[in-house]
């Protein structure tokens, strides 16, 4: 079924390629439909369960025995949340690209095509498959951009691809390091390598001709793949391929941006860097809380100048991706404090997987106000539309209240873990990001003013609210945003067992 699951976008893309009678709003609504075969086959996963090992799903395939390269992939608790999470948005982007006329055959085919990569960075349990589908996101992501994106459009995509780019070279750098130093890029050899603190001496064997010690070896490979997952997150100052890049992308492209691709890095934030390189903690800690408390700081801050809705946007998920590399951080910091860190590393996911939810509906919100006013998008554009349209103020609304963190809904559970484990383990830097909420709730609730309250414009004194397929679009992802927010063991019961696995590095 794991093979199927991932393959199955692929194979939707293909028959898009090949279906060359079909007109383009036939073709987006056969992509839309497709999408919906990988949510049922997550779903499938989930309601199966794990079995003994934790895993729910397992396939490999010896691809260069010599060099041990294998293609390894599976799937648990924390990785099904990001496969969820991929199928949800990917479908969500179609149905609004439908709405909103982008129907072409290779721009739905585009998105298949990264959704498989995404699936398949998602269970990699290999360097190899894992950066093969890391990259690969970035060729259907520059051709979104790029083809059907605004007037600034090449310059974003242009530097959106070198950047990202650069990382992925940086982290592939990193791991061949690995291989040649230990011979493996698997990642639960690796880590089992890590716990025992092999990796460092045998970094110093191979590489003695260099006069580094091992613990600067293992520190510069760990540095390099840092780099490489801080572009993708993106952590201030890698982050300057962002705002543009959301800016200029068509929004539903937007969507899949700060949805999903952001997730990627993530990902590999906590699922392979901190189980990899526990033997460098010490020298990383406060460099990594540092950087954590900057992201998160200055992502607001940065929020608070714009006046575009959605660079204001773009900059919030800088922001709120900055408590999820807090989170590392802590965990960095713990000294075995496995309660807290295992809060706080919980609290990384579930912000990680809200956020794309919640961002994702904001920018939906935006491709309305954009649709409605002829591609206006200004701060200072709008002004007392919650008299002319409510339903859409109203649902754009809970989904900023989400984002804000307000008890009740998705959004706060996530914060609230990760505060929760941090301020046991770094407490002044969970004190100082503590700013972050502020300046979030000024510059969002300052968006509700301009834009819902106020005199009514000219510009929204004719506009029609919601339509029923607008309102069918948004009610099942205000749905992902108040169970949770209600219920947050809908998700929690899928990541406690496996949180607890992954803190195994941790020494008491």
């Amino acid at each position: 079924m794991l093979l199927t699951l991932i393959l199955a976008p692929l194979a939707g893309a293909a028959l898009l390629a090949a279906w060359r009678g079909a007109g383009d709003r036939a073709a987006g609504r056969l992509a839309a439909w497709w999408s919906l075969i990988p949510i049922v086959l997550v779903a499938l996963l989930g309601f199966r369960g794990a079995n003994a090992q934790g895993l729910m799903a397992d396939w490999s395939l010896d691809w260069i025995p010599d060099a041990g390269i294998t293609l390894s992939f599976a799937v648990d608790g924390t990785s099904w949340l990001f496969l969820l999470l991929t199928a949800l948005v990917t479908a969500f982007v179609l149905a609004v690209s439908i709405q909103k006329g982008l129907t072409s055959r290779s721009y739905a085919a585009l998105i298949l095509v990264m959704e498989t990569m995404l699936l398949g960075v998602f269970t990699a349990r290999h360097f190899i498959p894992f950066f093969l589908g890391w990259e690969m996101t970035l060729i259907p992501a520059y051709l979104l951009i790029r083809l059907w994106g605004g007037p600034n459009a090449p310059r974003a995509a242009r530097r959106f691809f070198i950047v990202t780019l650069g990382g992925g070279v940086c982290m592939l750098l990193g791991f061949l390091a690995l291989q040649i130093g230990v011979n493996t890029m698997d990642f639960g050899q690796l880590t089992e390598m890590a716990s025992k603190g092999e990796l460092a001496a045998g970094l110093a064997t191979t590489f003695a001709g260099t006069g580094l010690t091992g613990p600067t070896l293992l520190l510069t490979v760990a540095v390099a793949v840092l780099l490489g997952l801080a572009v993708k997150i993106p952590i201030v100052p890698f982050h300057a391929w962002l705002p543009d890049a959301y800016a200029e992308a068509p929004t539903p492209v937007t969507m899949l941006l700060t949805g999903l691709l952001s997730k990627m890095g993530v990902y590999g934030l906590l699922r392979v860097f901190l189980p990899v390189f526990p033997e460098v903690y010490a020298t990383l800690a406060p460099w990594l809380a540092a950087l954590a408390v900057a992201t998160v700081l200055l992502g607001a801050v940065a929020a608070l100048a714009q006046k575009d809705l959605k660079r204001i946007l773009a900059y919030s998920s800088v922001n709120h991706l900055g408590y999820c590399v807090l989170a590392a951080a802590a965990v960095v910091a713990s000294q075995g404090d496995r309660e807290s860190a295992s809060s706080a590393i919980s609290g990384a996911f579930l912000q990680a997987f809200n956020h794309g939810i919640i961002a994702s509906a904001m920018f939906f919100g935006i491709a309305i106000l954009e649709s409605r006013s002829g591609g206006l998008r200004g701060l200072d554009d709008f002004g007392g539309l919650r008299a002319r349209v409510p339903v859409l103020c109203g649902l754009m609304g809970l989904a900023i209240f989400a984002s804000l963190g307000l008890p009740g809904l998705s959004g706060f559970i996530g914060e609230f873990l990760v505060f929760n484990g941090t301020f046991g383990l770094l407490p002044w830097a969970a004190a100082v990001s503590v700013l972050g909420l502020l300046f979030t709730a000024i510059f969002l609730l300052r968006l509700i003013r301009k834009v819902f309250h106020g005199p009514l414009g000219q510009l929204g004194s004719n506009w029609a609210d919601l339509s029923a397929s607008e309102r069918w679009l948004f009610a099942p992802v205000i749905a992902l945003i108040v169970i949770p927010g209600l219920w947050p063991q809908v998700l929690l019961q899928f990541l406690n067992a496996d949180t607890l696995r992954l803190l195994d590095f941790l020494k008491p």
